[in-house]
């Protein structure tokens, strides 16, 4: 057993399914050829079974930007902003989800969505995702530490803070060491206890607003009245659409797994489908039950963020119904779902990484892959820098977090942009090289215009966030809080210049006839997809109309 553990981390032995050879010798290979055949060859293990993956979909994104920085919308948006902020956002995640879905499935290849980027529009976008993308998870780990450490000061404010910090930065090492398998195996056990809360709080919220509660209060409709609907008008509304955009951060990390799957072409649709409930449920059905019970003037919410989970509307509205002993139960659920967040930050962060060195974007020794799957440097350099979550008895911890999630504060919009535009680029290809969408195994339900749709979307997210910045809710213009909201762009345009610079490559775009769409697909018998696709298809219209609905959506 020692010597079976001892070389497991050596390096893993490549299997080549295509290989340089397969072009012409005589022929310089390009940039993206290069890209393409590295991300094909990839030595991560396929050991996400489907529980994993449909778990991991529903409860990836359901962490602190949910139970804690809703607060913070509610607060500037008002009930109804923040239903809307949120209900909006949530059309173009869908959207953007279903083409990441197609795109995942045809090709399960190491890097998702940064190596589409790459492949589908140009190598210089890619970089600038792949690295926005690894900023932003990276912060996030000692961030999420530094929420575990504040949560547990709800049962004993005595104890220093970096004590804490130290024994749940130990228990992510020790899972994220374990390997993709222990991953999913604790995403799914956090993801389900998460889930069973959300249901939960939803049910004891449906009492208490009809005045089922210990004080038999009716609270029916009364905080929408008084003060009213909406905070701050139209601009408090589109406050609340950047916070929601941090909430569902995380949706996207399903096609990071698409290396690591089993059986991308059952197992991926069924979990991206898997959003749609998510979204109904589990982030509608909550909010609206927050912004029924807790008065969006409450002073408890004032100073809401990532990083104060006392702050959590969730546990003020139970406060509010006069439930003893389930504050503590909901905040022990917050501390699960910080350390599930922190969990899942090394693994988007690492696959980020090991993507990156792949396509020759990042230091070639930072993807090592070991026997066991493990992309072993990215996650040891992950989690070395969560010891920077140490800083959480300093005074000056919140200031220090902003900044640095300013880096990347916008990454989950232009990672989600970069998706619909891979996806148009995609489809153009196929139409490019005459290529029926017969040949995939799974089509977007939103099709090509779905990916328009959250590009717009997104795009607009993106110049609103830009008037916030400028013209900030209750102050006056300033470079300090134009930054905090903004900086992540001119990170990302410098990304962009950078590779350009550096690989001397002013391609603006990858034209279409040019665009690879066979390098790294699913090895996939057409005759037999086809075939199999036209019997399930039969048989599903053979069954009720509830199976053939709950089938679409599932």
């Amino acid at each position: 057993m020692w010597v079976s553990f001892k070389d497991s981390f050596k390096r893993a032995e490549q299997t080549e399914t295509l290989t340089a050879a397969d072009y012409d010798e005589e022929k310089e290979l390009t940039n993206i050829e290069r890209i393409n055949i590295n991300a094909a060859n990839s030595t991560l293990k396929r050991k996400l079974k489907s529980r994993h993956l449909e778990m991991i979909a529903i409860g990836s994104s359901i962490g602190t930007g949910l139970f804690v920085g809703c607060g913070g919308a509610l607060r500037t948006g008002g009930p109804a902003g923040l239903i809307i902020g949120w209900l909006v956002t949530a059309t173009g995640v869908f959207a953007t989800m279903q083409g990441l879905g197609e795109l995942s499935v045809t090709f399960p290849v190491s890097g998702g969505f940064n190596l589409f980027a790459s492949r589908f529009i140009e190598p210089a976008v890619g970089f600038a995702i792949g690295w926005n993308y690894f900023m932003q998870f990276f912060v996030l780990l000692p961030l999420e530490l530094v929420a575990a450490s504040i949560t547990i000061k709800y049962w004993n404010d005595d104890i220093n803070s970096d004590v804490f910090v130290i024994i749940f930065w130990l228990f992510i090492v020790f899972l994220t060491l374990l390997g993709v398998k222990a991953y999913g195996e604790a995403e799914f056990y956090f993801s389900l206890i998460k889930v069973l809360a959300v249901i939960g709080f939803i049910i004891m919220s449906i009492v208490l607003v009809c005045g089922g509660g210990p004080t038999h209060e009716f609270v029916g409709g009364v905080n929408w009245r008084t003060p009213g609907p909406f905070a701050n008008g139209f601009k408090g509304v589109v406050s609340t659409l950047v916070t929601a955009a941090f909430s569902y951060g995380g949706t996207e990390m399903i096609g990071l797994t698409a290396a690591e799957t089993e059986n991308p072409r059952k197992t991926l649709p069924r979990a991206i489908k898997q959003v749609f409930w998510r979204i109904c449920l589990f982030y509608l059905g909550s909010l609206t039950m927050v912004a029924t019970l807790v008065n969006y003037t409450d002073n408890r919410l004032i100073g809401s963020s990532s990083v104060d989970a006392t702050a959590s509307p969730f546990v003020i509205a139970i406060v509010n119904g006069g439930i003893k002993g389930l504050p503590s139960v909901l905040n022990a659920v917050i501390l699960i779902a910080v350390l599930s967040v922190g969990n899942a930050s090394v693994y988007a962060t690492s696959r980020s990484l090991n993507s990156l060195a792949e396509q020759g974007m990042a230091p070639k020794w930072t993807g090592y892959v070991d026997r066991a799957g493990r992309p072993l440097v990215a996650i040891l350099i992950t989690d070395a820098f969560g010891l920077f979550a140490l800083i959480a008895a300093s005074n000056k911890q919140v200031d220090v977090f902003n900044w640095l999630l300013a880096l990347s504060g916008l990454s989950s919009i232009f990672t989600w942009l970069a998706i619909n535009v891979s996806h148009i680029r995609f489809r153009a290809a196929m139409r490019a090289k005459n290529r029926s969408l017969g040949e995939l195994a799974y089509v977007s339900q939103c099709g090509v215009w779905g990916s328009y749709y959250g590009a717009i979307l997104n795009s607009l997210v993106l110049v609103a966030q830009f008037w916030i910045a400028i013209f900030p809710l209750g102050g006056k213009p300033n470079a300090s809080d134009f930054f905090l909201s903004y900086l992540g762009f001119p990170v990302l345009l410098a990304s962009w210049l950078f590779y350009k610079v550096w690989k001397k490559d002013w391609t603006l775009f990858i034209r279409a006839k040019d665009i690879d769409v066979d390098t790294g697909r699913a090895n996939i018998d057409l005759d037999v997809l086809q075939q199999t696709i036209a019997e399930e298809k039969s048989q599903l219209s053979e069954k009720p109309f509830y199976v053939r609905w709950y089938k679409f959506w599932c």
